[in-house]
């Protein structure tokens, strides 16, 4: 069987928070962590192909990410990037974020990767205005995905959203307020994920 591997660069949401960190001295700093509490450990459940490189780090903007791409694209036969929430967070403008993904998706693509980008979580600890700026960016995100050379979208977060407050995710996707829960990563990783090779 063929391996398939997976480079994933992001911040909290990949790396597993609020459970889960691929950063082992991270990690012992949590309670009691489950490696469950990562998407990217539910796709491997519904492809054993799949494996995964993850760099993601808490708290980190599309900026800081993009720093750490090559520590996870060599050899790498497809490219996702996930990121933007921290952006919002720190109120920075969201077409310098969506230009930030473009620029990691675009080096993808000089690599010769098969490309997928995520959208942008629901924040339920968020505001008026963060709901307004993730709305802007997933648009824009939507938009680099058709225009991309064939990147595909990974819906993370009409997976998670309420229906009823789509601001927020629905009852029981996040134990916090900012990441999913086990059952939040379970969805994204079975449901969201997908590629298009």
């Amino acid at each position: 069987m063929a391996e398939i591997v997976v480079a994933v660069a992001g911040d909290s949401i990949s790396a597993g928070s609020p459970l889960w960190d691929p950063d082992p001295a991270v990690r012992t700093r949590i309670a009691s962590p489950d490696e469950r509490s990562q998407w990217q450990w539910w796709a491997t459940r519904m492809d054993e192909r799949l494996e995964f490189r993850t760099t993601a780090v808490y708290g980190e903007r599309t900026d800081e990410i993009a720093r750490r791409l090559d520590l996870v694209v060599a050899g790498a036969d497809v490219l996702v990037v996930q990121g933007g929430i921290n952006d919002v967070v720190q109120r920075r403008p969201v077409e310098d974020a969506a230009r930030n993904i473009e620029a990691m998706l675009e080096r993808g693509r000089g690599a010769g990767l098969a490309l997928a980008v995520t959208d942008v979580l629901p924040w339920s600890n968020g505001d008026g205005r963060a709901a307004e700026d993730i709305v802007r960016l997933n648009t824009l995100i939507r938009e680099l995905a058709a225009t991309a050379g064939g990147a595909t979208l990974l819906p993370f977060h009409s997976t998670l959203a309420d229906f009823a407050e789509p601001g927020r995710m629905a009852p029981g996707m996040t134990d916090d307020g900012d990441h999913p829960s086990i059952e939040g990563h379970r969805l994204l990783g079975e449901r969201a994920f997908r590629l298009d090779l």
